[in-house]
């Protein structure tokens, strides 16, 4: 035998009337639902609520209710409040970052525009003084110790 009783009435066994404000919400095929929400709220305060709020937005506090019932077991002490301000401080973080990494594009951004053009991949890489990046050339005295080259070279 099937109920077709709501989780509401067949918790204080009584018979579900055909307009039971409770039945749309809380079928019998969900009973934690209805048992988080009856432990924080009541049914009494439940049905208070539920008769006072009109009649398209009922499904949506039934909902709302059940989440802040059941994060309010979860977490006594901040319920809700804990869950939002902890997305709220990974906000402000994701946004610290953003901020951070904005500012080193644009620091990157600056460095290139007061740098000038780039040289095309195949040039070699000189300085305005002069002096060339080319570390390539073994008998390029600056960067290497030419009397070691040339006492190998007399070998």
């Amino acid at each position: 035998m099937t109920s077709t009783r709501c989780e509401v009435c067949k918790c204080f066994r009584r018979k579900c009337p055909p307009d039971c404000v409770f039945a749309p919400y809380f079928l019998n095929d969900n009973p934690q639902r209805f048992d988080c929400v009856h432990k924080i709220y009541g049914a009494s305060n439940l049905g208070k609520l539920l008769q006072d709020t009109p009649m398209q937005l009922r499904a949506d506090a039934v909902e709302s209710l059940y989440y802040e019932a059941k994060c309010r077991i979860q977490d006594p002490v901040y319920g809700c409040a804990g869950i939002i301000w902890s997305l709220h401080q990974q906000i402000q973080i994701a946004q610290s970052q953003l901020a951070l990494a904005r500012a080193k594009i644009a620091f990157l951004v600056a460095n290139v525009a007061v740098a000038g053009p780039t040289p095309s991949p195949g040039s070699p890489l000189v300085q305005q003084n002069g002096v060339g990046y080319d570390l390539d050339d073994p008998y390029d005295c600056w960067f290497h110790d030419s009397e070691f080259y040339s006492i190998h070279d007399k070998l």
